[in-house]
């Protein structure tokens, strides 16, 4: 499913117009990167978490070359499924 079947979903499921799911999307999506930008968890019932968690600065290899090179620190971001969605698909 894409953004676009997501949108089409809202529309059918909730009875809006597709304006307004296109904007229901947009709000929720940017509602999530503002809140990790903040580095705080979204927790979403049934679904699952997401965190952000920093990856340390470390060395690593050009496959190609084989030189050593560094890699920088970043940060990454963590989804944990939880319990309803793994029972849900298995």
């Amino acid at each position: 499913m894409n953004k676009a079947d997501l949108i089409k979903h809202i529309v059918e499921v909730a009875d809006v117009s597709q304006s307004e799911a296109t904007k229901i999307y947009d709000t929720f999506i940017s509602g999530i990167v503002n809140t990790l930008k903040s580095e705080e968890k979204v927790m979403l019932s049934g679904l699952g978490t997401l965190s952000v968690t920093k990856l340390a600065a470390r060395k690593g290899r050009n496959p190609k070359t084989g030189e050593e090179i560094e890699i920088a620190a970043r940060n990454k971001v963590k989804f944990s499924a939880s319990k309803d969605l793994k029972d849900a698909v298995n």
